[in-house]
């Protein structure tokens, strides 16, 4: 039920991703032929007045058609109603809309959650956690003993103090240590003790120890004191979520090397979804918001195939005072195509390898 409400969460994002396109259009009376939530052969279609909606083969995207680019439309060329025929900034209107949909659904998702479950409210213990330890080969912390589920308590037999600051301070230790030994002492279960490890260097120049952190923390949830506090709430959290997917998005274009492989495709997505819906339904209002956002960031992105991409090309036309020659575009927009299947498939493939249940066969 765990995964089926991930892969829904998924579905409900890229409806309101390509619904946000197909409003934006028929508000503005532009002619509008096809709906699809998938790709491939529809599975499941109906053809209204003037539009076909489908549910199609392949889960990964939707997408809104207009009569411009079919050969076969019985609408005239020089119809105004066409978006090819509408001035720069109509069009420019339809093209962001599904970016907007998703920031608008993501703050409503925060608003909703903060209504329905109450504000997330962090009660820090001392210490920081180790969710995940990297493979032996890439992990100097492996090889030392650290496991996932551990609590780091101090380094250098310095607590680490019950704040936000002390995830900080660990991580500054052990960026600042390359190649120079530092003791940390790790609690697991009932068991304290102290290991010791050099932190190698990673290609920024600063140290590391191959495994990921996070703060020992407790969520606890407060009702909201008014209506009022429900959107400020949910406005800070809003921004607070966007502006760490900026930095992540950040991080991917300076050090990308060591960031690429942090890239989650939908295999992924829906297994981190799943085992947040198992432990707390709730957590799919954070997680939908999440994505809605980073699904966001990604389509306004300036690449061909991509709404930032459509929306690069209005730009040039309005520079130019024309649009780019047709050849030009659909040569671009193909090759965008071709370049973003072939990493999402790779990103599939590499993501379902991680499963566990895919390395349980190949034990």
């Amino acid at each position: 039920m765990s995964i089926l409400a991930a892969i829904a969460v998924l579905g409900i994002l890229i409806f309101v991703h390509e619904l946000g396109h197909f409003a934006a259009a028929r508000l503005q009376k532009i002619h509008v032929n096809g709906f699809s939530i998938g790709f491939g052969p529809a599975l499941l279609k109906y053809q209204g007045p003037e539009t076909l909606y489908a549910f199609r083969v392949i889960p990964l995207g939707g997408f809104v058609s207009f009569p411009d680019d079919d050969p076969e439309s019985e609408i005239p060329p020089e119809d105004p109603n066409l978006l090819s025929n509408r001035p720069i900034l109509d069009r420019a209107i339809v093209i962001s809309a599904g970016v907007i949909a998703n920031l608008v659904f993501a703050y409503l998702l925060l608003v909703g959650q903060v209504a329905t479950v109450g504000m997330q409210e962090v009660n820090y213990l001392p210490g920081v956690l180790v969710p995940q330890v990297l493979s032996e080969k890439e992990s100097v912390a492996a090889r030392a003993g650290i496991q996932a589920g551990d609590t780091i308590v101090a380094v250098n037999n310095r607590e680490l103090e019950a704040s936000k600051d002390g995830i900080e301070y660990l991580m500054s230790t052990i960026q600042d240590s390359a190649n120079k030994s530092i003791d940390l002492t790790v609690k697991r279960d009932a068991e304290i003790k102290t290991i010791s490890l050099e932190p190698s260097v990673g290609n920024d120049g600063k140290g590391k120890i191959g495994v990921m952190l996070q703060p020992n923390n407790e969520i606890i949830r407060r009702r909201p004191d008014s209506l009022g506090e429900i959107f400020a709430v949910g406005a800070k959290e809003f921004d607070r979520i966007t502006m760490l997917t900026f930095g992540g998005f950040w991080q991917l274009v300076t050090n990308f090397q060591e960031t690429a492989q942090q890239v989650a495709g939908p295999v992924a997505i829906v297994a981190v979804g799943a085992e947040l819906a198992q432990n707390d339904l709730a957590n799919l209002f954070q997680f939908a918001a999440l994505i809605s956002i980073n699904l966001a960031i990604i389509n306004i992105l300036p690449l061909p195939a991509l709404d930032g991409g459509q929306l690069a090309f209005l730009a040039i036309e309005g520079l130019r005072g024309k649009p780019l020659p047709s050849r030009i575009q659909e040569n671009i927009m193909q090759t965008g195509i071709v370049l973003l299947l072939g990493l999402g498939v790779l990103i599939i493939i590499r993501d379902t390898t991680r499963l566990d249940f895919f390395q349980q066969l190949f034990q």
